[in-house]
């Protein structure tokens, strides 16, 4: 363009010469007007030019803050697949957290005095004001970090730590095993700080049920059961240091002398080092316990409770909604919802009521595998076909697709709680460790086979395995983004991800959609539940007695779920806002492009730019609908 309007000028003036030595005044005019036609194209290439370059001075910036906040977990550099720091465990606490905010204060004060808003790309503001909006959230956060529980029905230190060790700790060399045998007695000081923090909020008397004191106990001591600390087979920890020892000495990277003092001194951290913080930690737990509720109760009743919980919705849904406007919500949602799983009740000519047609699915054998290692084989070989299937169709509805493989497996027995909420834990963003689905198969009679195919898709394809996995891969945004994590987003693209597969053809049988309205059910009723019991002080057996009276989820599954919302408060409410947003912005997007309408780009247009608050999430598709248009 630019070259195009210089010719324009030239050939302008040489016309004029042509007429006579001296141009005449209408062609000095012309040539004067030309020029500054041609001036004002080339501005807005200008201007381009000006915030693709503030923005690539900005991204550079952000990748250098990025790394030094990394610096601050080293379990966060393992679980990216990085070996920096990887003899240590987080420093668990209070000033340690002070400190990372405080960096975080002077990061945002920084980046306002040296980058100008107003000249940057709308993908470089987007990442500014995500920045700011990452330090907003966690000084909002601040008051109430000792209301946070210790565990919960999904989990505490107590098992998080030996699975970090586990599935995150990888070893090549004969370093990386000595490094993982320094990391045990991290785990020792880092299980006694968060023992102390724990502590500190009970003298406030901030406590979770009494269950989770049960579960936190149970976990604790199957860590420590078995060899080194006792009789017995080995101990989780102690059977995979085994398991990468001898690997190490397959490889040739090891001799059997180095092997077996590898093995002593890791068996010497259990025991010395690991196994006194357990016990501490144990009889602490025992010793409060009593001090629990027996009954449990919603957080509002905590000091500062209703304050703490509204801090709770604003981080699980990145919107300011009220607790009475969730439920209400969550009311609407499930009418509307009750209406379409009458619909298939009445296709499978069912003879009787929804209520009776719930009770059918949740108790008869038909649908449920045996709870026998054969059955929890032929469960697992299911679900892997229907990732397979699809996998086969996900080009037809994304442009970007993820890289990194996926694997499903059974939870590991030291964690694994009955009922427990099936979950997904990322792979690292080079590929070399994949993505994991994971399922509680202690009891196959909470494994519903009318909701196998939903769950597939939620954790799986194109639910979380899709969305993070290109969230870490994708290289045109600074890497702070790849690592974002805002559950509305998260969640909400796999509840998304359950109603788009069967808009991929996916759910044939009116009893695995039947399941497919479970899960969309499962989400609406948490948001009447969790606001019930958080803030409208509801009972654990309200929520229960109303789980079951509006879904087919077996019980055991129900109250794992009720006691998982007692203890995560709000956590449960970001499913079902997060996807009807989704919902919604598609909706605008299909009626405001009609033809110009591509489901390619649209979900590109939601992945490319990693988790987003939702704000910013729909301020980056209006950004898309406007380009499109123009």
């Amino acid at each position: 363009m630019r070259k195009a309007l210089l010719s324009l000028v030239i050939a302008s003036a040489i016309a004029g010469c042509q007429q006579g030595e001296e141009p005449n005044k209408n062609t000095e005019q012309a040539a004067t007007a030309a020029q500054a036609e041609a001036q004002a194209a080339q501005q807005p290439q200008v201007q381009e030019d000006q915030q693709q370059d503030e923005t690539a001075r900005l991204t550079e910036w952000f990748d250098a803050k990025f790394e030094e906040q990394l610096q601050f977990s080293p379990i966060q550099l393992s679980y990216l697949g990085r070996k920096e720091q990887y003899s240590k465990i987080d420093d668990m606490t209070k000033a340690a957290d002070e400190r990372e905010l405080a960096w975080k204060k002077a990061t945002v004060e920084e980046m306002k005095e040296q980058f100008d808003y107003d000249k940057l790309t709308a993908e470089g503001k987007e990442s500014y004001d995500l920045w700011i909006q990452q330090y907003e959230q966690s000084k909002a956060n601040q008051p109430f970090w000792d209301h946070s529980y210790f565990a919960s029905e999904l989990g505490g230190p107590e098992a998080q730590f030996p699975t970090f060790l586990i599935n995150q700790h990888k070893v090549d060399t004969e370093q990386d095993m000595r490094d993982y045998i320094t990391r045990i007695g991290g785990i020792s000081t880092a299980l006694g700080q968060l023992l102390e923090r724990a502590q500190g909020s009970a003298d406030k008397g901030i406590r979770p049920p009494q269950f989770a004191y049960d579960l936190a106990i149970e976990r604790a001591q199957k860590v420590t059961t078995g060899q080194p600390f006792g009789e017995g087979d080995d101990a989780p920890l102690m059977a995979d240091a085994k398991k990468k020892i001898a690997a190490l000495k397959d490889a040739g990277t090891i001799d059997e002398a180095t092997a077996k003092d590898l093995q002593a001194q890791a068996a010497k951290a259990l025991t010395g080092e690991m196994k006194p913080s357990y016990d501490a930690y144990i009889a602490w737990l025992k010793e409060d316990r009593a001090n629990a509720d027996k009954e449990p109760r919603g957080v509002s009743n905590l000091p500062d409770g209703e304050k703490y919980y509204a801090n709770r919705l604003a981080h699980y849904t990145t919107l300011p909604m009220t607790a009475d406007e969730v439920h209400q919500l969550g009311l609407d949602e499930v009418a509307r919802i009750r209406k379409e799983m009458e619909a298939i009740k009445d296709q499978v000519e069912f003879d009787g009521n929804l209520q009776e047609f719930f009770t059918y699915i949740r108790t008869d054998d038909k649908f449920y595998y045996p709870n026998t290692d054969e059955g929890r084989k032929e469960y697992l070989e299911e679900v892997e076909g229907y990732l397979a299937d699809i996998e086969a169709k996900l080009p037809e509805y994304f442009g970007i697709l993820p890289k990194a493989k996926l694997v499903v497996k059974r939870v590991e027995p030291f964690r694994e709680v009955p009922g427990g909420a099936q979950h997904y834990s990322s792979g690292t963003p080079d590929g070399s460790r994949p993505g994991t689905y994971y399922v509680h198969m202690s009891d196959m009679s909470a494994l519903s086979m009318a909701d196998m195919e939903t769950v597939t898709y939620h954790e799986g394809n194109p639910g979380h395995h899709m969305q993070i996995s290109i969230a870490q891969e994708l290289e045109n945004i600074p890497q702070f983004r790849t690592q974002a994590h805002f559950t509305p987003y998260i969640e909400g693209w796999a509840l998304y991800s359950e109603k788009l597969s069967k808009e991929m053809g996916q759910f044939k049988d009116p009893y695995r959609d039947f399941g497919r309205l479970t899960a969309e059910m499962w989400r609406a009723i948490r948001l009447v539940v969790d606001t019930g019991m958080h803030s409208k002080g509801w009972s654990q057996d309200q929520a229960v007695e109303y789980f079951l009276e509006n879904s087919a989820i077996p019980e055991g599954a129900v109250r794992s779920e009720v006691r998982r919302y007692l203890t995560y408060p709000g956590q449960a409410t970001s499913y079902k806002i997060g996807m009807l947003k989704i919902e919604e912005l598609r909706s605008k997007a299909e009626k405001e492009l009609g033809d110009q309408f591509d489901i390619r780009a649209f979900h590109d247009t939601v992945l490319g730019g990693g988790a987003l608050p939702l704000p910013l999430l729909e301020r980056r598709v209006n950004n898309w609908i406007d380009s499109v248009k123009s």
